[in-house]
């Protein structure tokens, strides 16, 4: 089938498609945005269809379980990853990135579900949407570019810990056949690949599911299975505009828990997207998922779901399985929505245990095992950054915070590490009755008070010159510290020479500093 939906077709229905939504353009971007859109729709039509089943398979319990955690009925994290998924499948940056309900946005909405109600919490979704549109105009995904390879892969590392913790409630306290199961469908996981043929024809995960569902329904085990999560819902999601007042009051309400739920959704997504760029070697636009993401935010608001984002733990089942286009994120949508509402009484007979098997299978993909490796490699700097980053997130499970505490360190480092690439060195003028000081490096924050340590005040000396042809300054703490420099040697009575600031140092010179302005001690006291 693949091969047959190939050129011209593609051509002749994305060429209709772009006129009906009004694109009469130059001929060659025509061209080009048909290229794109054969590329992360039809190019791997098989791979991603299949891989779509897998993850809207593996979506089912999760949403089930996020609902319950936001004190939801369960339809709510259903319709929420059905419709998650089919928009940002068209409005998101990242091909083959599933968006749906997750865990972490679930928790910031438990207080406003218990105190307010569902309707304060769709409204909240709404608002969230919104504010992600915002940032998505705003560039503020560029931002990413200051989180250091560290932090994501500490990032990672808790996650995948996450995940696999997250499995620990289903292994506990229960029968000896949910640990053969468990066991079985890893082995199924990881064998069935090496399989000549077949084993490169189908998806492990899914084979591994379908298998351990029919093992279940022959033998009759007593186990957990996804209809003990919760009731699934019975009809497709209706249009549904919130009940609450449009007023202030009902704005002040909600926008706390929007702002957090954009912050963490955003951040969520563009550290997936990071890493689904990083394992298919394609790049990602993350402006346009921020946008993606607050219209689909806004979607499922008005259908009666949760606020999401994207989910890292799907997001690599997908990969893992085979998907890399848009298609596998709308195939898991419509297939998730199907199930649910035409298959329950199929879908209800899903065992736990199979499912478990493949978070677990995640878990392990997702560890960068590589980064074990590197401590004795990488500088202390880097992994105390990376281990800070996974203690912080595992133990907090908030992964905002996590990667704040880890783009925080870095930062910290970093500054001490440049700060103290300077070098100030000193020689006697000619004559003997001089100084001459040659400055060499980055002059900020955290070298200020190293820069004023290099200059002896006490030497009696008639002139002194300090050559700053080879250093930058960068901030008024920079520009504060040459002040007191230059104050302190005309205190002493020693005439003093400022020469070699490049244009950039000399325009913040210029404006802040004031030991060339009357009154200078005055105004150096006075703090500018």
């Amino acid at each position: 089938m693949s091969r047959l939906i190939q050129l011209p077709y593609l051509d002749v229905i994305a060429h209709h498609a772009l006129r009906a939504f009004g694109h009469d353009m130059d001929p060659r971007l025509d061209r080009r945005m048909i290229r794109s859109i054969k590329q992360d729709w039809f190019s791997n039509i098989k791979g991603d269809s299949l891989s779509g089943i897998v993850v809207a398979l593996a979506l089912i319990p999760e949403a089930i379980a996020f609902s319950i955690i936001a004190g939801v009925d369960p339809k709510v994290g259903l319709y929420a990853s059905f419709c998650i998924a089919v928009i940002i499948a068209f409005t998101g940056g990242r091909p083959g990135m599933i968006s749906a309900a997750t865990g972490a946005m679930a928790l910031l909405m438990v207080t406003l579900v218990k105190e307010h109600g569902l309707e304060y919490l769709l409204a909240a979704t709404l608002l969230t949407g919104v504010l992600q549109i915002v940032a998505g105009y705003l560039r503020l995904a560029d931002l990413m570019r200051f989180v250091s390879r560290s932090v994501v892969t500490g990032f990672v590392n808790a996650l995948a810990i996450l995940i696999f913790m997250a499995q620990l409630p289903e292994l506990t306290d229960v029968t000896w056949h949910v640990y053969a199961m468990t066991a079985a469908g890893l082995g199924i996981i990881y064998l069935f690949p090496l399989i000549p043929v077949i084993g490169k024809a189908l998806p492990s995960p899914l084979v591994c599911i379908l298998v351990l569902t029919v093992v279940y329904i022959i033998s009759g085990m007593d186990i957990r299975t996804v209809g003990d999560m919760g009731e699934l819902p019975d009809t497709l999601p209706v249009f549904l505009w919130p009940e609450v007042p449009l007023n202030l009051e009902t704005l002040w309400i909600i926008l706390p828990y929007s702002v957090m739920l954009t912050v963490v959704g955003l951040l969520e997504s563009m550290m997936t997207a990071t890493i689904v760029d990083d394992l298919t070697d394609t790049p990602s636009n993350k402006n346009r998922e921020c946008k993606g993401q607050g219209v689909a935010n806004i979607g499922a608001g008005l259908l009666g779901g949760m606020a999401g984002c994207a989910m890292i733990g799907q997001s690599v089942i997908n990969i893992k399985s085979g998907g890399r286009g848009r298609l596998s994120t709308l195939v898991a949508g419509v297939v998730l929505l199907m199930m649910v509402v035409f298959l329950a009484d199929w879908v209800s007979q899903i065992p736990m245990a199979a499912l478990v098997a493949v978070m677990i299978m995640v878990s392990i993909g997702t560890f960068s095992w590589a980064s074990i490796r590197d401590l004795k490699k990488h500088p202390l700097s880097t992994n105390i950054v990376m281990l800070a980053t996974v203690v912080v997130t595992v133990s907090t499970h908030n992964l905002a915070m996590g990667v704040f505490v880890g783009v925080l360190l870095a930062a910290l480092f970093f500054a001490n590490k440049v700060g103290n690439i300077l070098y100030i060195g000193s020689e006697a003028t000619e004559d003997g009755r001089g100084r001459r000081y040659q400055v060499v490096g980055q002059v900020f924050f955290a070298s200020g008070e190293r820069f004023m340590g290099a200059f002896d005040f006490k030497e009696s000396v008639e002139r002194v010159v300090i050559d700053l042809s080879r250093a930058h300054f960068w901030d008024i703490t920079a520009v504060e510290a040459l002040d007191k420099a230059v104050l302190k040697f005309r205190r002493e009575g020693t005439e003093v020479e400022v020469i070699g600031l490049n244009e950039a140092s000399a325009t913040i010179v210029d404006r802040f500093a004031v030991h060339d302005k009357p009154d200078a001690v005055d105004k150096l006291m006075g703090g500018h």
